[in-house]
């Protein structure tokens, strides 16, 4: 029997992403060395292991897109590519020492508590079980392809694939390609696809409010500069600091984005030749209501006469192409999915039971809601990384997993050191808690009428923190013994 088998690890940890990696580390620096990380793939990295498509990148400055107590004094340009993340945080496990911990290549498809001996029991689709005292689901948000809903899919003869399941062979060129979608993947894919093909027709429900990148190559003397005198940090601290201050426009004061859709707009009418495309381009709803994306090209490769824009809805897919709602057949020789996550249920893709046989995915039927955005009544031990409501839509989400991270070794710290085995969210303190997220909530920009992948198909907005990262990580500096039900 292997060691997996027959040990009970005190935390097992279910993904090797940002999250993942993250916990892993915030155990070993605070002396807590027996853990397992778990993941269906055969190497670290998460999301930027899988997503792997042309101009992958990342929409937060790679300074900050790194962890405060790991920085990469190495970065090659403001926003660092997929190849180059992926690289770090490969980095960080090895440097760290963590492969001893890894399990890559195995999908933990289901977990139950068992309430006798208080332990977790994982089991993975290849049918081993893991068993653990805590247990850390890292899987993030953006884990679950959305695949669209569209009559005749399958009959598509052509390549058709998702832009998170990205064929390495697809050759763009001599082809015509639609590409389904104007979210933060599509801003990327489109400006690589344009050159090369013959012809891209994009689909999209509505345009998107798209800002300028601003990205570049570092200079030598900027790399030089940022590694020494302690300016690296500085530069992350600036960064941060005009992120929080951005943050209260979409958290407090959503007419302080007027000037952003000001500035959409004119990059539009400058960019833009056809009235037909600008007209197009110009979103329906109100800025910040979506995501809001960077790109430096966007719009320029739009501009390109071999590009057309398409905004009646779809009705079917052909063996040969797309059909739209005014009966349209949109000839394409590819077809790729940039349709994003299924976000609402960031752990739809695991079985999860807690005390007294309740799955967690029957409680979250109506909306996914975790206090502190980790941990719900009726499931012990159970503390989620990315969690519900808390995303970002202003700032890096690596510092919100720090504090979350910090948060799970008091606990685990807690559970040791009192001898205790249960810990339990107390249901008044869940409850209150998620009456206050709902009530911040309604003050944000994101409560604007807009469909989101941040909220249920009801108008929930279950993925959003409603405030500054500030105050999360103020809220989760100590975690409070009266919230919580113990038991030894």
């Amino acid at each position: 029997m292997s060691r997996s088998q027959s040990h009970v690890f005190t935390v097992a940890i279910v993904g090797a992403g940002f999250g993942g990696l993250c916990q892993a580390m915030r155990l070993k620096a605070a002396g807590i060395d027996d853990f397992v990380v778990v993941d269906k793939n055969r190497d670290v990295g998460g999301t930027w292991f899988e997503n792997t498509y042309p101009g992958a990148a990342c929409d937060i400055e790679s300074y900050l897109y790194s962890y405060s107590f790991l920085p990469n004094p190495d970065w090659s340009r403001k926003f660092a590519g997929q190849a180059e993340i992926q690289r770090y945080l490969a980095a960080c496990a090895r440097d760290q020492h963590l492969h001893p911990h890894l399990r890559l290549g195995t999908e933990i498809v289901g977990a139950v508590f068992d309430p006798v001996e208080s332990v977790w029991r994982l089991s993975s689709a290849e049918g081993e079980v893991i068993a653990a005292r805590i247990l850390v689901p890292a899987c993030g948000q953006l884990n679950r392809p959305s695949i669209p809903v569209l009559p005749g899919i399958e009959s598509f003869t052509g390549p058709c694939f998702h832009s998170a399941r990205w064929d390495p062979s697809f050759e763009a060129r001599a082809k015509v390609v639609a590409v389904i979608g104007t979210g933060a993947s599509a801003v990327q894919i489109v400006p690589e696809l344009v050159p090369a093909a013959e012809r891209v027709v994009l689909f999209q429900r509505s345009g998107a409010w798209v800002l300028p990148k601003g990205d570049r190559r570092f200079s030598r003397l900027e790399r030089s500069l940022l590694r020494g005198f302690g300016l690296g940090r500085l530069y992350r601290t600036l960064i941060a600091g005009k992120n929080e201050l951005r943050g209260v426009a979409f958290v407090r004061f959503p007419w302080m984005l007027a000037p952003m859709a000001w500035r959409v707009r004119r990059i539009i009418r400058r960019r833009v030749r056809s009235p037909e495309k600008r007209a197009a381009l110009l979103p329906s709803y109100r800025i910040g209501c979506k995501r809001v994306l960077i790109s430096d090209d966007w719009y320029s490769a739009l501009d390109e006469d071999k590009v057309a824009i398409v905004s009646d809805a779809i009705t079917a897919i052909t063996s040969d192409g797309v059909v739209t709602a005014d009966g349209r057949l949109h000839r394409a020789d590819a077809l790729i999915l940039a349709t994003g996550f299924a976000a609402a249920n960031p752990l739809a893709g695991l079985n999860i039971v807690g005390d007294g046989g309740r799955a967690l995915n029957e409680v979250w039927r109506d909306g996914a809601s975790a206090y502190l955005g980790m941990t719900m009544p009726g499931f012990p031990n159970l503390f989620i990384l990315y969690g519900p409501n808390t995303n970002l839509g202003h700032d890096s989400i690596v510092r919100m997993l720090e504090a979350q991270a910090d948060y799970v070794v008091q606990a685990v710290q807690l559970l040791r050191d009192r001898g205790l085995r249960r810990l339990d969210v107390a249901p008044p303190a869940a409850h209150a808690f998620d009456g206050w997220v709902g009530a911040e909530l309604k003050r944000t920009v994101w409560n604007a009428t807009c469909p989101s992948w941040y909220k249920t198909a009801e108008g929930r907005i279950t993925n959003n923190w409603p405030g500054l990262v500030s105050r999360f990580r103020a809220m989760t500096r100590r975690l409070k013994l009266e919230d919580y039900d113990l038991r030894s």
